[in-house]
């Protein structure tokens, strides 16, 4: 060329501030924090309580610990996701512990087994065309999902985390806060939208997990959403969460609803995970107006996930009439070209013997 571009401006050495982002410091509410130091000190805390790390269970965790330091599992996974943890080196660190105890907790449940978790899904999301997606999903049930207005005002209310449940509302406003919840909330949430209260698309519950997740993880949001709503990987659709008395298990005393939901923190025990059941005068008490301060729920659950069990039902059963079709035809298909190639090595042999 005839002339060269003006020079790029000189990089400022270091990795950006928050300003050079256009956020200040005081913007963040996750109570996490970046960078490969501070993962690998996570990292090394968790690996010294050897009989912790050779007891654990992933299912035997609670969902409703609120100090980040002391979690019921590692949270190491927005690490992971990021990058700033290998995941080969978490690995060989669990693998040097268990040779110190040869009776620790084996996989699936093992924090061995959420590493192969993390694999199986990788593997899958590899060789499964439109992965992310039902249509053209070969490994995916095919459900027709609730696509009304109605429908979209319910996702926004989840999304919110104002669905009138205050379990389902605090998993989601710990989502919005802090980028993480345990794998149990999840759980909840993701079936709360889907098959069981509000018939919402797993796609669209992906969609706000991605973005809010700071361990979001493409491959494993996408695979987790199809178990969850038991499109793909889990079948058992007759097995619902129940948003009052599976949180009541961990937490009896609602201090995790009290935390993330506020305006119900004064609430009794009682009555936490089922505000409309409190007497009015409990509810002005507490200073909670249904409706105002804190919603009504969005949906009966009794009533909601009974139905959705019956549409779920339907789905299976059109996909196995489908499936015995496609068999069928594949079935007849090969017969006929059986037959086929039958009559034609019969019809040349009854030439070359006219021939001979």
């Amino acid at each position: 060329p005839a002339t060269l571009p003006p020079p790029i401006a000189a990089i400022p050495p270091g990795v950006p501030s928050m300003s050079d982002a256009g956020f200040s410091d005081g913007d963040a509410t996750t109570p996490l924090r970046g960078g490969e130091k501070l993962a690998l000190e996570r990292m090394h805390r968790y690996l010294a309580r050897q009989e912790w790390i050779c007891k654990f269970e992933k299912p035997s965790t609670s969902p409703c610990e609120t100090d980040m330091n002391e979690r019921s599992t590692t949270v190491l996974s927005p690490y992971l996701a990021l990058g700033s943890l290998s995941p080969r080196v978490f690995y060989n660190g669990l693998k040097k512990v268990y040779k110190e105890d040869p009776k620790h907790s084996q996989p699936p449940v093992s924090l061995e087994g959420q590493m192969l978790w993390r694999e199986f899904y990788y593997v899958c999301s590899a060789y499964t065309p439109n992965y992310d997606k039902m249509e053209g999903n070969p490994i995916c049930r095919q459900i027709p999902w609730g696509e009304t207005s109605h429908h979209t005002a319910m996702l926004e209310a989840w999304q919110e985390g104002k669905t009138g449940y205050p379990w389902i509302d605090a998993c989601m406003m710990q989502l919005k806060l802090e980028g993480h919840v345990h794998h149990l909330a999840r759980h909840a949430v993701a079936c709360f939208l889907t098959r069981g209260d509000l018939w919402v698309s797993w796609e669209k519950g992906a969609l706000w997990f991605e973005a809010q997740l700071l361990d979001a993880d493409w491959a494993l949001n996408s695979g987790n959403w199809m178990w969850l709503s038991c499109s793909c990987f889990f079948y058992q659709y007759f097995r619902c969460y129940s948003p009052v008395a599976f949180p009541k298990k961990w937490d009896p005393e609602g201090n995790y609803i009290r935390k993330y939901v506020p305006a119900l923190k004064k609430l009794p025990a009682k009555y936490i995970y089922e505000p409309w059941k409190a007497p009015i005068a409990t509810l002005r008490e507490a200073g909670v107006e249904l409706g105002k301060t804190y919603p009504r729920r969005i949906v009966v659950h009794e009533t909601i996930s009974k139905e959705n069990m019956g549409k779920m039902n339907d789905a299976y059963c059109e996909h196995k009439r489908k499936r015995e079709e496609a068999a069928g035809e594949a079935k007849s298909k090969k017969d006929g070209g059986t037959k086929k190639e039958g009559g034609t090595k019969k019809a040349k042999a009854a030439r070359t013997s006219k021939g001979t």
